[in-house]
């Protein structure tokens, strides 16, 4: 199931689209402000995000979320202008629908973005993680990990040499939605190192951790 991130400040339009993505089979969460987007940022396969919102324009903060999880995202805007399509694009944006639209059009543009992610596999030594899969292999064989052990090794592997503090780990893997104890993540990773030996996971004393080395995309 993807995960969806709707940003969109007009209540019947977002009520109206997440009840649309929901009964799609997507997994829909529904933030109505710039604030509220990082904390779910990178639970999230696709955003779909709306220009304009209560406390400021979303484009300017577009790049800076991109550098926390690239992710594709399709803009929402009443403007029609083609420099303000150009200036979104070139922030970042893989695609952009104007205001009034069909919910047919947006759920097909949703699906093209979404299409090639069962392709992106990740890298590093003699592993092979695939995001989408949530599939682990090394050298070759399976192994198996719990979903939050994927979440967070498929975290590790996309930002490889970032330091996280454990609260950061906490946030992006179990949400605010959970309060898990910070010690939930020095269990999951010594299960991580346990099941996957290749990992470098470095302990940054009284910080958190961080995965060394390099990995590719493919």
């Amino acid at each position: 199931m993807s995960h969806i991130l709707l940003v969109e400040d007009d209540h019947l339009l977002g009520e109206g689209l997440a009840a649309c993505l929901n009964q799609q089979g997507y997994h829909c969460r529904w933030v109505r402000c710039i604030a509220d987007v990082e904390k779910h940022w990178y639970q999230a396969d696709l955003v779909v995000l709306d220009r304009q919102l209560p406390d400021g324009d979303s484009v300017q903060w577009l790049p800076y979320w991109l550098t926390k999880k690239a992710l594709p995202v399709i803009i929402l805007t009443a403007k029609t202008e083609v420099d303000h399509r150009v200036e979104g694009l070139g922030a970042g944006a893989k695609d952009y629908v104007i205001k009034p639209f069909a919910h047919q059009e947006l759920l097909a543009r949703i699906q093209a973005q979404l299409r090639p992610l069962g392709e992106v596999e990740i890298r590093y030594k003699d592993l092979v993680v695939n995001l989408s899969g949530q599939s682990v292999l090394d050298g070759g064989q399976p192994v198996q990990l719990k979903p939050k052990e994927f979440q967070l090794l498929a975290l590790l592997v996309q930002n490889p040499d970032r330091v996280y503090h454990r609260d950061e780990l906490l946030n992006k893997v179990w949400g605010f939605q959970a309060f898990p104890s910070t010690r939930t993540v020095d269990n999951h990773i010594l299960h991580l190192r346990q099941k996957l030996p290749a990992l470098e996971i470095e302990t940054v004393r009284s910080v958190g951790y961080r995965l060394k080395g390099e990995t590719r995309c493919s």
